[in-house]
């Protein structure tokens, strides 16, 4: 029998929140698993808090916990993990925030995408990250946008996709080979 995986219910108390995010922090794994758990089901109301956690700990472990919660919570955390990587420069926050947008899979593909249009080159770096951790499920839509009006992007999608190696260069190819055809016609 397969255990049916309950909705988040986005009705988590400050204080009970509160409580979870502190518990991510407790020395029995066990606990922060539970704490995980919790956050998970608090939906979009954990989000803030998580990305305010990622923000100001320096504890890479705790920050593994919350960026594992917040890669759980799914959809409802894409953009305003966006926005707070392109407000917040630190490095290991973009780095751990990355990488809960990338275990988010395809939801967050299209959003990531678009985001590389900044002018910040080291946030693109990190969405590329986010971007290759996706893997497969991201090569049809960068391969679209290799022929984007914008210039940034199509360079990202074409550099993301050669940074993805086997999974991702094939695109590239196949690009190249509709561009011959389509010009020796």
């Amino acid at each position: 029998m397969t255990k049916k995986k309950s909705a988040p219910t986005e009705k988590t108390n400050d204080a009970a929140m509160a409580g979870y995010i502190a518990g991510l922090n407790d020395p029995e794994i066990g606990k922060r698993h539970e704490a995980v758990e919790h956050l998970v089901k608090g939906g979009k109301t954990a989000v803030a808090p998580l990305i305010d956690l990622l923000a100001s700990t320096t504890d890479n472990d705790l920050r593994w916990y919350a960026a594992v919660a917040l890669g759980r919570i799914g959809a409802p955390a894409i953009a305003p993990a966006l926005d707070a990587m392109k407000k917040n420069t630190d490095r290991d926050f973009r780095r751990y925030t990355a990488a809960a947008l990338g275990s988010m899979g395809e939801p967050a593909v299209d959003p990531l995408i678009d985001a590389m249009g900044s002018d910040d080159p080291t946030l693109r770096g990190f969405i590329s990250l986010a971007l290759c951790r996706i893997g497969k499920p991201a090569v049809g839509p960068l391969s679209k946008r290799l022929n984007d009006a914008d210039e940034i992007i199509r360079s990202c999608s074409s550099l993301t996709l050669w940074q993805m190696g086997e999974t991702g260069i094939p695109a590239i190819v196949d690009a190249v080979k509709n561009e011959h055809k389509k010009t020796s016609r």
